[in-house]
């Protein structure tokens, strides 16, 4: 691919973005996709994503708040958005504005929707969120506690538009018995609110309960809509429920600013928590927790120089981190892969995650604004972008 060199940079390949868009469709030929692409697009950068995403035909994309909805109205995406969490209803003006759909998840959060609707002149269209055990937002559609009363009271709301339905899995990424029979009994839930609605003669408009595991777990289940999130990105829910094929769309790269020879009995870094114990060749690398790289990786994790696998020694630094390249041509200038290939190794956000105890999910969301995203489709840098 067109190089492309920063201190510290990533780089976003939109043909594996389109590649795995297609191996999930391939999974659910009969389903629409609303594209998730909060948290600026998993830390991918949400606005290229969503704008190659929706050159591919998507045509609806879900975020977490309006300001994430309004950045992409902004950058001219024209599908349906969908606001998963909470706005102000002091914002309602600006969800019409904007065409922005809603998720109302309380009796109290709609009520108060309604009225700001109601005092502004404006209808503001909405999916209703069902709890069926994730206990986050949702109206609960558990056995304990079934609110089909507050739900058929949405609809005397005269400023709510109600569009759709859904919930969210909380287990899915697990193949074990108990998880898998919990995320089965959250559909029944789910299936049994719906049709309940729909036998009372309520309009539920279309329905949605698959996230990046639930596509895998209940392939067969076919609803109006599915939520991708961190698949579209080439990561997968968990070790135990993976798509097949899935390309990881971003790379983590760095340089290195200098390289210097130690003597044994030297100590490196913070708290002084690595001593060399032989002549070891250090290189210096312009990335650090500031950046987005995890301050637990000191003294246990590894990045690729020139094709081959070295640790990283010392504490990882805000700005800064150290590693050991003895042996192994390093120099000045030299790329650092953090995530991604060099030569026939790779190092994925999956494992690096996992060898710290979190998922990759947080990693590569964690990866921070002061580090450009550079854009590239069929090898060519199109686009850079630096928050």
């Amino acid at each position: 691919m067109q190089p492309y060199t920063k201190r510290t940079w990533t780089e976003i390949n939109l043909d594996c973005l389109e590649h795995n868009y297609h191996q999930i469709k391939a999974l659910l030929p009969q389903t629409d996709i609303i594209a998730t692409v909060k948290a600026d697009g998993y830390g991918h950068c949400a606005e290229p994503v969503a704008r190659h995403l929706q050159e591919l035909g998507v045509h609806f994309f879900s975020v977490s708040n309006i300001d994430e909805a309004t950045a992409l109205r902004d950058d001219q995406i024209q599908g349906d958005i969908l606001i998963l969490g909470y706005t102000p209803v002091e914002q309602a003006e600006e969800l019409v504005k904007y065409n922005i759909i809603q998720t109302v998840f309380s009796p109290e959060f709609a009520q108060e929707l309604n009225l700001a609707a109601q005092k502004a002149g404006i209808t503001v269209r909405v999916h209703v969120a069902l709890d069926t055990g994730m206990s986050r937002i949702g109206f609960q559609a558990t056995q304990s506690c079934w609110e089909i009363g507050e739900i058929e009271r949405l609809y005397h709301y005269p400023h709510l538009k109600i569009e759709g339905y859904f919930t969210h899995l909380c287990h899915a990424d697990s193949t074990e018995e108990g998880p898998r029979n919990f995320t089965l009994h959250q559909k029944q839930l789910f299936d049994q609110m719906i049709q309940q609605l729909q036998q009372k003669g309520y309009h539920t408009g279309v329905s949605h309960i698959q996230n990046s595991a639930g596509i895998q777990m209940l392939q067969g289940n076919h609803y109006d809509l599915a939520r991708p999130g961190i698949v579209l990105y080439g990561l997968h829910p968990s070790g135990q429920v993976t798509i097949p094929g899935l390309k990881p769309v971003l790379q983590l790269k760095s340089v290195i600013s200098m390289v210097k020879e130690i003597e044994a009995n030297v100590t490196v870094g913070y708290s002084r928590t690595f001593t060399t114990k032989k002549a070891t060749k250090i290189a210096t690398v312009c990335i650090g927790y500031a950046d987005g790289w995890p301050r637990l990786l000191s003294n246990r994790g590894y990045v690729l120089v020139n094709g081959q696998k070295v640790p990283i020694i010392g504490n990882v630094c805000m700005d800064q981190l150290m590693l050991d390249v003895t042996g192994i041509p390093a120099k000045q200038g030299d790329i650092v892969t953090l995530i991604g290939k060099d030569g026939n190794l790779e190092i994925t956000a999956d494992q690096v995650a996992e060898s710290i105890g979190t998922i990759g999910y947080e990693l590569v969301c964690q990866i921070s604004k002061r580090v450009p995203r550079a854009i590239y489709q069929n090898g060519k840098l199109i686009e850079v972008i630096e928050y």
